[in-house]
């Protein structure tokens, strides 16, 4: 199954998509909300070409994040095998969903493509053990975690470059836990203007979903709605000969087995200032 949150004449809904069809979850307001009620959604149905597809991602929820992740990745990046995963968070706002642009900002020529999977978390979960860790997951969808790389690198921490508004991507959809029974069985690619940059199994993963779940719960409760990006594969535009970063008018997809494709067009930030 796969859930949606769209947009249709200003107003956001929660819904579930069956070929080119959106079914509303009717009384759904938050994803654990659209999650019970999926199955029996019967709401009005609208075609997918006539709304806009949002992160599908809440203002409230936890979005953490698992750097140099991939082996092949940590090996381009000239970094040693670490023993605990690289984590960072990411706030809500620096996610669109499928179609929207994501925005090169202004005060960067360092903008950088990131293809991931990403884990959604379907109940509370703390101190939950590697062996249960699935039972936590409701679904799976596509992240667009871009970087904007020099900020990135100001210091040790990751946030300033992982946190620009509207710079990475969610969606299109979640695809529910019991369609992707094995995460660490999926094919990851990531496409800029239409050529592979990037390409990976889950089986490269240093920390496999469940590993990853058993490790953040030990210090935080994760809670339905929750995201986790799993990390990058090898590939990405910094490592090229010349770096290749994101420009105006490039359109990124990631693409991974399964679920789907995320698709967005790389949109130069309007400098404003906000009082």
């Amino acid at each position: 199954m796969k859930i949606v949150r769209f947009e249709q004449a200003a107003h956001q809904r929660w819904g579930v998509l069956d070929d080119a069809w959106i079914t509303s979850i009717d009384g759904a307001d938050t994803f654990e909300q659209a999650l019970a009620r999926a199955q029996g959604a019967d709401g009005g149905r609208v075609p997918l070409s006539a709304v806009s597809l949002l992160s599908p991602v809440q203002s409230d929820a936890k979005i953490i994040c698992a750097g140099l992740n991939y082996r092949a990745h940590l090996l381009e990046m000239k970094r040693t095998f670490p023993e605990h995963p690289s984590i960072f968070v990411r706030f809500a706002d620096s996610l669109v969903g499928h179609d929207a642009p994501v925005v090169r900002p202004f005060n960067s020529d360092c903008f950088d493509y990131e293809a991931e999977l990403a884990v959604v978390i379907g109940k509370p979960a703390r101190h939950v053990s590697v062996d249960d860790a699935l039972d936590y997951v409701a679904g799976y969808t596509c992240m667009a975690e871009n970087s904007v790389r020099d900020f990135q690198q100001h210091n040790t921490q990751a946030t300033p470059g992982k946190n620009f508004e509207h710079s990475g991507a969610l969606g299109p959809w979640i695809v529910t836990a019991d369609e992707i029974p094995d995460p660490g069985r999926l094919v990851l690619i990531g496409r800029l203007n239409g050529q592979e940059v990037q390409r990976s199994g889950t089986d490269d993963l240093i920390f496999s979903v469940p590993q990853l779940i058993a490790y953040l719960s030990s210090f935080t409760t994760l809670n339905a709605g929750d995201v986790i990006g799993t990390g990058t594969p090898e590939g990405v535009g910094m490592t090229r000969k010349p770096p290749r970063y994101l420009r105006e008018g490039d359109v990124f997809e990631v693409d991974v087995s399964g679920i789907g494709t995320l698709a967005n067009t790389v949109a130069n930030e309007r400098r404003r200032h906000v009082e």
